[in-house]
């Protein structure tokens, strides 16, 4: 009878331990499952990029004719010419945190080119698990204009219009910004690049921010930062066209800190260096499905170079452009043949001595796009420029030019 009652309890425990055995091994298998499940962070990192080489002098008029804002190849020796060359790493490190930074290999200074830059680096802070409302923080484009914040990538004619570009040199600069959007609508600006229609990204409805003012990769020069606001509407029609309205402004004080040799009488008004920075734009476009027309326009205050008396004053500024756009898809190869037209009376604060402006620039020319990875533009652009600052008095200059533009996509 013992050795029965002996038999039973030596069964039960080692039934007990095999169970113990088997929940321990069981127990990793279940964790390493979890494991399997869960992406790391450098898991969730795109690389993407893109590459412009530009050629501008073919059927060129008057060499005398540039244009620093579109890029330093216009006009007297230049040649080829990198435009940009961006590598973009981004990606949702966590469902709360969206990380964007983007060198630029092909930034001047002076006459060295293929400098490498940062362009962007910032990083979203979703407050919800839509991601509706979030924060950026870092060096980012300013909201202030459909075409500044649209990407070069996506943007159909060649450069950005100087009245509204000449707002914020880069388009970027480093600050605090918040953004308000539904999850459908940011559905709407993703699908809007996916297509190729030439979006500008997803901004928000609704945006607003405190930045340094000077521009990227600019130190602060004052204790004054500028705020900036924008709201957005776009309105999907059920024939699937897209029509977006934007309104936005900005408000700070702007050091000029580029100025010419204290030889040419050069002087500040009121012998401050400092000045008021301020602006208001509207915006609207109709996305290309298949015609498109686009358009801007600002008021504002800013310093300008008199050149009657060599000071550099606060004064009025004005100006826009109107864009008009036709997308064909012809089997796989897209071909989008488009007009511009843009003018801007005013100073542009980055520039020496805040040069003052007159600019009438019109632009016809057609982007094509066999695949994705290629696409080539030929624009030929009819100028008329007044540019003037304490080096350069009386300059005007006319001409016409036809530009090439190849870009690599990858």
């Amino acid at each position: 009878m013992r050795k029965k009652i002996y038999v039973v309890i030596l069964l039960l425990f080692f039934n007990i331990n095999f169970a113990q055995i088997e929940s321990k091994i069981e127990e990793p298998k279940k964790v390493s499952q979890v494991e399997n499940m869960i992406k790391k962070w450098y898991e969730s990192i795109s690389i993407r990029g893109y590459a412009q080489l530009r050629y501008n002098r073919l059927l060129e008029t008057n060499s005398d004719l540039g244009c620093e804002q579109c890029d330093r190849s216009w006009g007297n020796n230049g040649g080829f010419f990198f435009r940009r060359g961006r590598i973009i790493l981004s990606g949702q490190v966590h469902d709360r945190v969206f990380i964007y930074i983007q060198p630029d290999f092909a930034s001047s200074a002076g006459t060295t080119n293929q400098l490498f830059q940062i362009r962007d680096a910032y990083f979203d802070l979703s407050l919800d698990k839509d991601r509706e409302f979030r924060f950026r923080v870092g060096q980012s484009k300013v909201p202030y204009g459909f075409e500044n914040m649209q990407s070069s990538q996506n943007r159909i004619a060649l450069d950005r219009a100087d009245a509204m570009n000449s707002a914020v040199s880069n388009e970027r600069d480093i600050g605090v910004f918040f953004y308000w959007a539904t999850k459908e609508k940011r559905a709407l600006f993703k699908k809007l690049i996916d297509d190729g229609l030439k979006g500008s990204g997803d901004y928000g409805l609704f945006g607003i921010g405190l930045y340094n003012g000077q521009t990227a990769n600019r130190s602060e020069a004052n204790n004054n930062q500028h705020i900036v606001a924008r709201f957005s509407y776009p309105f999907e029609f059920k024939n699937g066209q897209v029509f977006e309205a934007g309104i936005q402004g900005y408000n700070g004080k702007y050091v000029v800190n580029t100025v010419s040799a204290s030889s040419t009488g050069v002087q500040f008004q009121n012998g401050n260096p400092e000045f008021l920075d301020q602006r208001v734009a509207a915006s609207v476009l109709l996305y290309p499905k298949p015609f498109g027309f686009q358009a801007e326009y600002n008021v504002g205050r800013g310093p300008e170079f008199n050149v009657n008396n060599k000071i550099i004053e606060d004064t009025n500024l004005k100006g826009g452009y109107v864009q008009t756009m036709y997308m064909l898809k012809i089997k796989e190869q897209t071909l989008i043949p488009f007009a511009k037209y843009h003018w801007y009376d005013g100073g542009k604060k980055h520039e020496l001595d805040a040069r003052s402006y007159n600019v009438n620039d019109f632009e016809i020319g057609a982007e094509w796009q066999p695949f994705k990875n290629f696409e080539l533009v030929a624009d030929y652009t009819i100028s008329s420029r007044r540019y003037e600052d304490a080096t350069k008095v009386n300059n005007s200059q006319r001409g016409n030019l036809l530009r090439l533009q190849a870009q690599f996509n990858f």
